[in-house]
């Protein structure tokens, strides 16, 4: 092999060599720009999950946002935002006030002691009848059961006075009151399946949108409040016309406490 074509060979391999190398540096530059890329992605994305995780932690709760929303009273409502819920004739002398809270036991019981008898005396017109829902066991055992009963009751009201007793009385039913530590009433699934249980809500889309979307429950925050404004400190509780009467442990001694009562 002459010195010539020696020199051209080694020429032509480090020409080759250099190709090599530049093809490599810029296989290397591409790699380098999508790892950066890949990164800044990531750092994106860790900071938006980051700001959602920030704005869910900042977003007010249920009852927090209720506090500030539109104010809608059921239809069969009167007075200051809609809180004076009378039931019954209104040539009616004598006013029945029952103060009840969703989730207390002794409430329950009452209901099924005197539920169905209160319904008959009122629709015979032998006095009326003022409901005033309280909250007050949400804070002591905590969660929002009671105030979701009291927004499901609204709709209810909404729905026809007769629709509210009959779910107020399935409500306080021994198959479907809960003890006062749990909070099943939180939950407005659990609220619209014992709905099923009243002719006029069961099947009623209107009653289970209003139940799902939380439609009473600023509300049913203004009910609690005129309850712990009344003076009252326990439920139940009942008064004839302001006097208060011993809640009573059958139906007779209701019946006969009523009728002491009307003649006070």
């Amino acid at each position: 092999m002459s010195n010539r074509n020696s020199k051209a060979n080694k020429d032509a391999a480090r020409e080759r060599m250099r190709a090599e190398r530049e093809r490599q540096a810029k296989k290397d530059k591409v790699r380098r720009q999508i790892f950066v890329a890949g990164g800044v992605v990531a750092v994106l994305a860790l900071a938006g999950g980051i700001g959602f995780a920030v704005m869910q932690a900042n977003k007010p709760g249920t009852w927090e946002a209720a506090k500030d929303a539109k104010l809608v009273a059921p239809k069969n409502t009167e007075g200051t935002n809609g809180t004076t819920v009378v039931l019954g004739k209104k040539d009616a002398k004598k006013t029945l006030e029952l103060y009840e809270d969703g989730r207390c036991p002794v409430c329950a019981v009452f209901e099924q002691t005197a539920g169905a008898q209160i319904k008959k005396d009122i629709d015979a017109g032998k006095y009326k009848l003022q409901y005033f829902g309280a909250t007050f066991l949400d804070r002591s055992f905590n969660g929002s059961g009671s105030k979701e009963a009291l927004a499901a009751l609204g709709a209810a009201l909404n729905v026809s006075p007769d629709a509210f007793l009959e779910y107020k009385g399935a409500l306080y039913s021994k198959a479907n009151h809960p003890e006062e530590t749990q909070d099943k009433f939180a939950k407005t699934d659990y609220l619209i399946k014992i709905a099923d249980e009243v002719p006029a809500l069961k099947n009623n889309a209107a009653f289970k949108k209003d139940v799902d979307a939380g439609t009473f429950r600023r509300w049913a925050l203004e009910m609690s409040a005129v309850f712990d404004k009344s003076g009252v400190t326990g439920t139940p509780t009942l008064k004839m016309d302001g006097k208060k009467i011993e809640t009573p442990q059958t139906v007779e001694a209701f019946n006969a406490a009523i009728d002491k009562a009307l003649k006070g």
